[in-house]
């Protein structure tokens, strides 16, 4: 018991270092967990992506649909021009969307660095217009920003140590994960995903209006989304709060971001569309 609490004192102790070393702040001044740097996740991100494409492309899974790139490229690409305007580092990213062609996934994501990918499931089950997918991408596009991305890579990272730790220090390899999970709750007062998903969800309809769509499309899109909930709901839901209190707090903010929408649209800003060739 004695040698359990000392593991567990000297695994806090090394955790809370790490906490004190790896403050930041998001756009949204949220505090945030760094032990990853922005800069390496965007550099891990890179080659997982590019891996990520080649499975797609060697499985057949990559869309061969001009007129989808086309509207892609155009999306994404006017909030791309309104992300490299209010982050202008963002501007050296290589910003990127993969056309997954698999009709029965319902989901879109996003990497460290601007690399993201969206389903043709997502697009055509729930029927979605340009200002739906706008808001989509925009949200994608929101979390790596804020740097989403790093922030649970750091969160994987610190719970890794805690492992490590307990492994070095005691026999009862079986109580590891448990130990680790109980010290990485406590020592580390991580936002939980609630917290990334409002901010990304509030990033990205504000940038999606100053590209120039509705932002009350962000509402019919997760309304959309609520419809086809049920027993199996979309894996884009998997990691997303309820729906219905989406489109709630969404519903909120439509007034307030409704003054920035131009009336041109910003010139797209180059990205890089991955299909089928």
């Amino acid at each position: 018991m004695v040698g359990l609490r000392f593991v567990l004192r000297r695994a806090c102790w090394l955790l809370m270092a790490a906490l004190v070393a790896g403050c930041a702040t998001s756009p949204t001044g949220r505090q945030q967990f760094m032990l990853v740097s922005p800069d390496a996740a965007i550099s891990m991100a890179q080659a997982a992506y590019l891996d990520t494409v080649r499975q797609f492309a060697r499985g057949g899974k990559l869309m061969n649909d001009p007129l989808l790139a086309e509207r892609m490229a155009r999306i994404t690409g006017r909030l791309v021009a309104v992300a490299v305007q209010e982050y202008p580092h963002t501007a050296r990213w290589e910003w990127s969307v993969a056309l997954v062609d698999d009709a029965d996934v319902l989901n879109a994501w996003a990497m460290a660095g601007g690399r993201m990918a969206i389903f043709r499931g997502l697009v055509e089950k729930l029927d979605l217009s340009d200002d739906e997918i706008a808001h989509i991408m925009g949200h994608e596009i929101a979390h790596a920003v804020a740097n989403h991305h790093a922030e649970r890579m750091s969160m994987v990272l610190a719970q890794n140590l805690a492992v490590s730790v307990v492994k070095q220090n005691t026999e009862q390899a079986s109580q590891a994960a448990p130990i680790a999970n109980t010290v990485a709750t406590v020592a580390l007062t991580l936002p939980n995903s609630r917290s990334g998903e409002e901010e990304a969800d509030k990033l990205g309809m504000r940038m999606a209006t100053k590209a120039g769509y509705d932002p009350q499309a962000a509402v019919t899109l997760w309304q959309k989304m609520a419809r086809h909930g049920g027993a199996r709901p979309p894996e884009f839901l998997s990691t997303h709060p309820d729906p219905a209190s989406r489109v709630t707090a969404l519903s909120a903010l439509v007034d307030h971001v409704q003054h920035l929408r131009p009336t041109v649209p910003p010139a797209p800003h180059r990205v890089r569309i991955y299909g089928a060739k």
